[in-house]
This record gives C-alpha cells, sequence and structure tokens, in this order.
C-alpha cells in the first residue's frame, strides 16, 4: 500500500513538473518574440524640398531592404514638406519622426525679427549678432515666453500632420558650455573651466526670473559652476519646454522624442540638459563615442548609463552612432550589438547618407542575427 502511494505521488510530481516546464517554455517563447521585434533600426536624414518624390520613394526602399525601420527627418520645420515626404516613406514600410532644431534655430526668419528672443553669454553677448564656435549656432533663450511659444508653436506645426510618430526635438538644451573633448583641437580650444564667452543665457528675462526665485543676480555671483540654484534653474528652463511640447503633441496623439547628449550626467555637465527629469516617450543620446576619443565598447557603457538613469520612468533609449567614427564593417557590428544588450530599444544611423552599400548590408546581417 505504501509504495502505491510512493507511485502514485511521483506520477503526479512528474506531471507537474513536466507542466511547469511547458509553460517556461511558453513564456520563454512569447518573451522571445517580444524582444526579436522590440529593437528597431533608424536613420536620420535632412530633406530636400528640390527633390523629387521618386528620389524619395528610392532612398526609403533602399533603407527598408537593409532592415531599416524608421526615418527621423529633418524638413527644415516645413510642415509642408512633411506632409509630401510621409507617406511615401510609410509607404515604403518605414515609420516617420518630424526632426525639429528646437532652440538653435539657425536662420529663422521669425525670430531674426525679434534680437531680444536670443540666448545671452555671461560676457553679455548675444547669439543674435556673436555666435559661439560655429555660424550656424543662433540660440533662444528657453526662458523667454515669447521665443519659448515660438519653438512651441513650431513643435505645433508639425504635430499636426498626420502620418508621423513623433515630434523629434534637437538643440533641446542650451549652447554646449563644454564640446567633447576629441572636438576641441578643431577649434584650438582648452575648456578646463566654464568660460563666460560659451555660458548661457543670462539675459534680462533668465536674470529677473532667477532673482524672483533665490533673490540673488547670477551677474554677480563670482564662482557661477559651483552655484547649483542658478545651474538648477537652467536645467528646469528646458525641462519646461519639453514637458510643454509633450502635452502639445500628444494632444494631436503623437509621441515625443529627443535626440541628446549620451546620459543625464554627462549631458548635465556638457550642455545643461538632464533628460532622465524630462516627461518625454523616448531618447535618441548621441553615442557619438570618436567625438569623445572612446573605443567602440563606450557605446555599450553609455547605453548602460542612460538606460538605469530612465528604467522606472518608461522612457524608451534608442542609442545613436554617428558613421564617420566607424573604420571596419565588425566595429559597426559590434556597436549594434553592444547597444542591444546594454538595454536599448533600438539603434539609429547619422546619417542616413552616410551609409554605404557595405554597411547597410551590415545592418542586413546584423538585425537577422537578432532574429
Amino acid at each position: 500500500m505504501k509504495l502505491q502511494k510512493l507511485l502514485f505521488f511521483a506520477l503526479v510530481l512528474s506531471i507537474f513538473s513536466c507542466e511547469t516546464t511547458k509553460e517556461k517554455a511558453d513564456v520563454s517563447t512569447s518573451e522571445d518574440i517580444k524582444t526579436e521585434n522590440s529593437f528597431e533600426f533608424g536613420v536620420w536624414i535632412t530633406a530636400n524640398k528640390e527633390r523629387a518624390n521618386e528620389d524619395y520613394a528610392k532612398e526609403f526602399e533602399k533603407y527598408k531592404s537593409a532592415g531599416i525601420d524608421e526615418v527621423l527627418i529633418n524638413t527644415g520645420t516645413d510642415p509642408e514638406l512633411l506632409k509630401r515626404i510621409t507617406p511615401i516613406a510609410t509607404e515604403n514600410g518605414l515609420k516617420v519622426h518630424a526632426w525639429i532644431m528646437a532652440m538653435n534655430r539657425p536662420g529663422d526668419t521669425i525670430a531674426l525679427k525679434h534680437p531680444e528672443w536670443y540666448a545671452v553669454s555671461r560676457e553679455g553677448k548675444s547669439c543674435f549678432d556673436t555666435r559661439p564656435y560655429v555660424g550656424y549656432y543662433q540660440w533662444l533663450c528657453p526662458t523667454r515666453e515669447e521665443s519659448r511659444n515660438h519653438v512651441l508653436g513650431l513643435v505645433e506645426g508639425l504635430a499636426k500632420v498626420e502620418g508621423i510618430e513623433s515630434v523629434h526635438l534637437d538643440y533641446i538644451r542650451f549652447s554646449d558650455i563644454f564640446l567633447p573633448i576629441g572636438l576641441l583641437p578643431k577649434y584650438d580650444l582648452v575648456q578646463d573651466e566654464e568660460l563666460p564667452e560659451f555660458d548661457f543665457c543670462y539675459c534680462d528675462v533668465c536674470v529677473s526670473e532667477f532673482e524672483k526665485l533665490h533673490h540673488k543676480n547670477p551677474r554677480n555671483i563670482k564662482n557661477t559652476d559651483i552655484d547649483m540654484e542658478w545651474k538648477q534653474f537652467r536645467l528646469n528652463a528646458v525641462r519646461n519646454v519639453v514637458n510643454d511640447a509633450y502635452e502639445i503633441v500628444h494632444k494631436y496623439k503623437k509621441n515625443l522624442t529627443a535626440a541628446v547628449f549620451p546620459y543625464p550626467e554627462m549631458a548635465d555637465h556638457m550642455v545643461r540638459q538632464r533628460w532622465d527629469k524630462w516627461t518625454i516617450n523616448e531618447v535618441y543620446p548621441m553615442i557619438y563615442h570618436g567625438f569623445y576619443n572612446e573605443e567602440v565598447d563606450w557605446i555599450g557603457f553609455a547605453t548602460k548609463q542612460g538606460v538605469e538613469d530612465v528604467k522606472d520612468k518608461g522612457i524608451g533609449v534608442n542609442t545613436g552612432i554617428y558613421m564617420p567614427d566607424f573604420k571596419s564593417v565588425e566595429d559597426f557590428k559590434q556597436a549594434i550589438l553592444l547597444a542591444k544588450e546594454n538595454g536599448a530599444k533600438g539603434i539609429t544611423f547619422f546619417d542616413g547618407p552616410a551609409i554605404s552599400e557595405e554597411y547597410l548590408k551590415a545592418i542586413k546581417e546584423t538585425k537577422e542575427s537578432l532574429k
């Protein structure tokens, strides 16, 4: 009798074990399918209204056949051009994101009529007529109501376009207080401290608003680089523009995404940008390892830093890489895998036209290997 009971319990245990193993296998299969479909490939491109629709169709077909899933298109903030191009991309199976230069508005004909809208350096010079680093750096003040509303109006114009996935903010920050170390020789610069000509914004509105909150004038602060209240004020000014943009684009049932510096602490230090504090759907950190004299493995490190910082906030991270930084297909493939292994939901290449046939083939092969 005891032997029969033992055999019965052994049989029950065996059946239970098999069912549990089957359940685990089913769950594993489901998760594998989800993982396979969740890692996406994208490209940043700049549109030209002079190009024919047929040319765009060929370009988009080329990307799709190589395994690209989405295009982030800079139309110069022209919603009409975006309306024309978006259906061509979607017909070729690509998602479209409307890429906009946000606080840096080179050649903005409306903004140029309002010199007071521009960011002012600690030296007292305005980006309206004195541009830091390069001629296309024409930064608007994120605090001044008129300039920020101008940017938000441009965001809304793009958000209204049917068929796009998101409005994609770029240059959503202050001008670089520190350049990437790899770029310093190009400008013959040494940046061991925060230099006044690259420290923004000290316009009358920023000064007045800061004084209301903290009862001191930032122009009189001797060590602005260690004054946390002044630093936080500027981080918040950018954050507020992002959060308002989020409300606008979601009104039109679109997402908000942004191209950002590699990870939040680094972005904070270099350009007054703390993207882990934003209300946003996804970010595309520009992890351009060559700019920082880093090796390819740094792409994995920086990706992981950003992913960890926003893992509880529901913000997707898409690693951005710079095509001219790669000297071999092997390194390029490694970069893609490092992004995925360190938690990115996708990888994006700058820029589309810079991807040779050899590298398009590598994208396709790598994507196939992830299945």
